[in-house]
C-alpha cells in the first residue's frame, strides 16, 4: 500500500530528529512541519485502511471521525494522544515564539514518534505482507 510505504518513509526521517540540535529554531521548525506531514500521512492511511475494513467513515470522515473509528478496529492505538496530535497539528500554524516551539518539539518525540511508531507496528502485526499488497485501488 503506497500510503503505508510513504507513511514509513516519512516517519524514517521523523525519527532522525533527536539527533538534530534541538535549540536551533530552524531545526525546530522543520521538526513540526515533519510532524505535520506525519499525522496527515497517518490519519489518511487510517483512513484508506477504513475503506478496507468497509467503515463508511472512510468515505467522507473527518480526521477526528477516522481516529474514533479507527480506534475500535486498532486497539493498540492510544485514541487519546492521537487527538491530542490533531489538536496540537491544528495549532502548528500559531506556534510563534521559541518556548512554544519548544515545547511542541519536546511532545513530537516524547509522546508522538512512540505513538507513530505503535502504529506502524500494529498495523503489521494485524496486517502483514498483504498491507504492502493492498495498494491497487489506493494510488
Amino acid at each position: 500500500m503506497k500510503k503505508f510505504e510513504n507513511y514509513c518513509s516519512a516517519l524514517d526521517v521523523l525519527a532522525e530528529g533527536p539527533k538534530q540540535d534541538l535549540d536551533n529554531t530552524f531545526v525546530q521548525s522543520g521538526i513540526i512541519n515533519k510532524f505535520f506531514l506525519q499525522f496527515e500521512l497517518g490519519w489518511k492511511l487510517l483512513r484508506a485502511l477504513l475503506a478496507v475494513e468497509g467503515d463508511p467513515v472512510s468515505v467522507s470522515g473527518s480526521p477526528r471521525d477516522v481516529i474514533k473509528a479507527a480506534y475500535k478496529y486498532y486497539d493498540f492505538m492510544n485514541e487519546t494522544l492521537w487527538l491530542d496530535m490533531l489538536h496540537d497539528r491544528n495549532n502548528t500554524t500559531h506556534v510563534y515564539d521559541q518556548a512554544s516551539a519548544l515545547a511542541l518539539v519536546g511532545r513530537v518525540f516524547s509522546e508522538y514518534l512512540p505513538e507513530f511508531q505503535r502504529l506502524k507496528q500494529g498495523l503489521l502485526d494485524r496486517y502483514g505482507d498483504a498491507l504492502l499488497q493492498l495498494d491497487k485501488r489506493d494510488a
